[in-house]
């Protein structure tokens, strides 16, 4: 995500500064709003938000530190150390452990979901950003952007002497992932403007598919539809078909978007403008937006709770620091925008 972050974090000051207000323009009454922020304050940015399955655990990597939140009342829990430059986290249950990709590093930290505490690190590849666990591989898989490759590590590995298990070439730069949890993994090739698709089984590239827009950086999938939806900088959600690629819709979103997320018929799109749009199928194979919340510039990820539908999307005021090359966020403003069904 780093390597576009600067164009986003410019777009989400410039509304700030100006005074911006973006409106939310729903097709029909709105039907979710922002119901409460949580101010939390200190250092560090943000990226991807994670949830556990159950919905009572929010994991925010905060740049050199990694927060975990409890869902209730916004209170942070427990707080990760050790990050250089955090980027996602990935959660397998099954064995006990959660999962924080370091760019900066190039490393995937390790620690123990019972208590938070590191256990150790396993090398990945430069600019680690996207993580996710895969079901059908038992492993979790890696996305590193600058070394356009998949690596894929055993959940039970030795944080302290085991090594990563695969690395998958791209042939692009990728951003973000899904699994279908049967076998494949859709990936977001930034700089390609298509989707690779990789057989977890394998670990071969099998399928790359063009997006059809530019700048593709966010990704979810409903398995059951067999449907990606695919949020892309050139301020589109294109939706495809997870069995060949072909391009089912095409519909317009806020700008800098920079994740997506799908829950119960819903596919959500978070962006650095201030946005959340909300699009869901409207009939068979055909899609539309459902419904557009304001939320604040830059909140630009989010993740959402299956079993509320409610939204969390971390984000901060922002401004320009000298000798900086983006934008940064103001020392004690960092929060969690949280977005409910009303």
């Amino acid at each position: 995500m780093n390597q576009r972050i600067a164009a986003m974090l410019g777009l989400a000051l410039t509304l700030v500064t100006a005074g911006v207000a973006v409106a939310a323009t729903p097709a029909g009454p709105a039907k979710n709003a922002v119901s409460k922020v949580w101010h939390v304050g200190g250092a560090g940015g943000w990226d991807y938000a994670t949830l556990n399955a159950a919905g009572t655990r929010l994991y925010l990597p905060r740049t050199t530190h990694t927060q975990v939140f409890d869902t209730k009342d916004g209170r942070v829990v427990a707080d990760i150390p050790g990050n250089h430059r955090a980027h996602g986290v990935a959660l397998v249950s099954g064995v006990g452990r959660g999962f924080i990709t370091d760019g900066e590093q190039a490393v995937v930290q390790i620690f123990d979901l019972a208590n938070n505490r590191l256990l150790g690190q396993v090398g990945a590849a430069k600019d680690a950003d996207g993580i996710l666990y895969d079901p059908a591989s038992k492993r979790v898989l890696v996305m590193c952007g600058d070394s356009r490759e998949m690596i894929a590590i055993r959940p039970d590995v030795d944080p302290r002497h085991g090594k990563a298990d695969t690395a998958v070439p791209l042939g692009g730069s990728p951003e973000s992932a899904a699994v279908d949890g049967k076998g494949r993994a859709f990936i977001d090739l930034v700089d390609q403007d298509r989707i690779a698709v990789v057989d977890t089984h394998t670990m071969k590239v099998i399928a790359n598919w063009p997006t059809g827009a530019k700048t593709p950086v966010g990704l979810a999938i409903d398995p059951t539809g067999s449907t990606l939806f695919v949020g892309c900088r050139s301020e589109k959600m294109v939706v495809m078909s997870t069995k060949d690629g072909k391009v089912l819709a095409d519909l317009p979103i806020g700008k800098g978007v920079d994740a997506c997320s799908y829950a119960n018929g819903t596919a959500y799109a978070s962006c650095g403008d201030g946005t959340l749009t909300l699009v869901r199928e409207t009939a068979p194979g055909k899609f539309a937006i459902a419904e557009r919340v304001t939320t604040s510039p830059g909140a630009r990820t989010l993740a959402v709770d299956a079993h509320t539908g409610t939204v969390y999307l971390p984000t901060a005021r922002l401004r320009t620091v000298p000798g900086k090359r983006r934008p940064q966020p103001v020392p004690g403003t960092f929060e969690v925008l949280v977005v409910s069904p009303k």
